[in-house]
């Protein structure tokens, strides 16, 4: 195994980008554009209906980011002109056959260029409507490998999914693919053509009832998330993305370098190109979010289980590695990455419950008049039948005394703005509760043994490799969530 210099590969590549507006795909078009100026073009496939439509979304969502000040100070005015004549931009969906490209010389001039093809697309909502997560997560990578297999010279295909495609699997998780239509649950198959069909007819059925579009939306939800279920995957996220994989590895057959990076939860940045920087609520700072405003204050949560977490630019980095080392080997087999820390550096629920509390004591967000919001340790319940019987005597019964008082009206206004607090309250708990029940309770471990010696070999046959770390074992986890993570929420999220 052998990489030799990544920026040599990278010199005069032509690398087709699908989901460049998402957080990881914004962070590989920095990556590439600061570290190897002379990469020949990035073609950046963009959810749009026209060129300028294309632009405007590379403006304002990708190069207008404050991710990309490092190359901002570097080309200062120039910015823009070198980002143009580095950069494509192409209206596209790739929910789409041929990606939704229609400009048919721009779609001729990929299949001649392109060299290697990152997928960074996804919808992440763990409940996403099920007839855009399936278009997206599921058939969107098998549209990819077919436009892929019209291209005349590509080296790799790289396909970023997430670890969590195991499901609610325990013990030590494999870098191994699933079989198509292979169920977590149960013995009946998933027939993904079946699924596609059931979800048009759901969707012509609500139509034709003159359904209101949020009632199609909380439908489809709904329905994403019985399916998910039936078949044994926790949310319609995790369940699209493994359907994705399954259609991926199967419909290849060995036609194209197939490379599938698996991270867990990612984080903001380590290192590159500064520290801290996010974009949204991501995966477990749906917690931290709502425990720095003051609003969580009991979740459940086993505090002796891992919190697998990486930061977003050793994702990156992997998948730099991977993509350089795969195209080197002229193979069209396919190979999976693990990138987390759980095996190699495991950082506890514990462990993030006492910084959580340290960082916003000291560091406390301010509330709308002006004053520090208060934090306390939060009350840990181990299991979710113990939360529901919390929860039910703490909300749900007060609720009731409130309701019948309301209906009194002497009673009515006093007791209005306190039923309402207390029913938000609720609701937004329970809706947390049950988005992350399969994390905060999940007892697998993944196996990075694909992973590791790919480090291996990045050390000994590529002088570049500092520059690409994605070593777990590097970071110390109270120091980077207490100098970098924690701080990076509150500026770019908090804000």
């Amino acid at each position: 195994m052998e990489l030799g210099s990544i920026m040599e590969f990278l010199n005069n590549k032509s690398i087709l980008v699908i989901g460049a507006t998402g957080f990881l795909g914004k962070i590989f078009v920095e990556k590439i554009l600061r570290v190897q100026p002379k990469v020949k073009k990035l073609y950046l496939l963009l959810r749009a209906v026209d060129t300028r439509s294309a632009e405007e979304r590379l403006h304002n969502e990708v190069i207008g980011m404050a991710l990309f000040d490092v190359l901002r100070e570097q080309h200062g005015a120039s910015l823009y002109s070198f980002v143009y004549e580095k950069v494509t931009p192409v209206p596209g969906d790739i929910s789409c056959v041929d990606l939704g490209i229609r400009d048919s010389l721009l779609k001729g001039q990929i299949w001649n260029e392109i060299d290697t093809v990152i997928n960074c697309a996804a919808t992440t909502n763990f409940d996403e409507r099920y007839d855009v997560a399936l278009g997206i997560n599921t058939l969107g990578p098998l549209h990819l490998l077919n436009f892929v297999k019209k291209c005349n010279s590509v080296k790799v295909l790289v396909h970023l999914s997430t670890a969590y495609v195991c499901g609610e699997d325990a013990g030590l998780i494999l870098e191994k693919p699933f079989p198509l239509g292979k169920a977590k649950k149960g013995t009946e198959m998933i027939d993904i053509d079946i699924e596609k069909k059931l979800v048009e007819e759901k969707l012509r059925k609500l139509h034709s009832e003159y359904a209101e579009e949020s009632a199609v939306t909380s439908y489809m939800k709904d329905y994403g998330s019985k399916r998910a279920r039936m078949f044994g995957w926790p949310n319609t996220y995790v369940f699209t993305k493994a359907m994705g994989e399954m259609l991926l590895v199967h419909y290849n057959r060995d036609t194209v370098p197939l490379v599938i990076i698996r991270p867990t939860m990612v984080t903001s940045t380590y290192q590159e190109p500064f520290p801290g920087w996010i974009e949204g609520v991501r995966t477990v700072d749906g917690v931290a979010v709502g425990y720095a405003k003051g609003k969580l204050k009991h979740f459940p949560f086993k505090p002796q289980l891992i919190v697998d977490v990486i930061p977003a630019d050793m994702v990156i980095n992997a998948l730099i590695m991977a993509m350089v080392e795969y195209a080197n080997r002229f193979t069209t087999s396919e190979i999976i990455y693990h990138v987390g820390s759980s095996l190699r550096n495991p950082f506890k629920f514990s462990n993030l419950n006492e910084l959580l509390f340290r960082y916003f004591t000291q560091n406390p967000l301010i509330d709308k008049e002006g004053k520090p919001i208060k934090v306390g340790e939060v009350t840990a319940f181990s299991s979710m039948a113990s939360f529901r019987i919390y929860m039910a005597i703490r909300y749900s019964l007060p609720l009731k005394v409130f309701h019948q008082a309301i209906n009194t009206v002497l009673f009515q206004k006093h007791y209005k703005d306190k039923y309402t607090a207390l029913d938000r309250s609720l609701k937004r708990g329970m809706r947390l509760a049950k988005l992350y029940e399969p994390y905060v309770f999940f007892k697998g471990i993944f196996d990075d043994t694909n992973s590791e010696k790919l480090q291996i070999a990045a050390r000994e046959t590529c002088s570049e490799a500092d520059a690409f770390n994605f070593d777990p074992t590097s970071v110390n986890w109270e120091a980077y969530m207490m100098d970098v993570h924690f701080p990076g929420l509150v500026k770019y999220v908090l804000k």
